[in-house]
């Protein structure tokens, strides 16, 4: 069965998919990950559909990476972790 990004409990272990989507079930599990200044940005989408990232828990702990580094919610992502 096919996950459904919209509807799906997500959790850290949560793989992503060639189906994945970024729906508001994704923002609101990375809210609750990152917190409330957790955002999107165009950068982060296309790493997050480009291979790298195995699972949602993976995804969390970049978002976080990136902020705590000061690089803010549009830093480029390098694909590197």
């Amino acid at each position: 069965m096919q996950f459904d990004w919209h509807a799906d409990p997500i959790s850290r272990a949560t793989r992503i998919d060639q189906n994945y989507k970024n729906t508001q079930n994704v923002r609101r599990f990375l809210a609750q990950e990152c917190g409330d200044t957790f955002k999107f940005n165009r950068p982060f989408m296309a790493w997050m559909k480009s291979g790298v990232p195995q699972n949602m828990g993976e995804v969390a702990d970049e978002w976080m990476r990136l902020h705590k580094a000061g690089s803010g919610p549009g830093a480029e992502v390098s694909g590197a972790s």
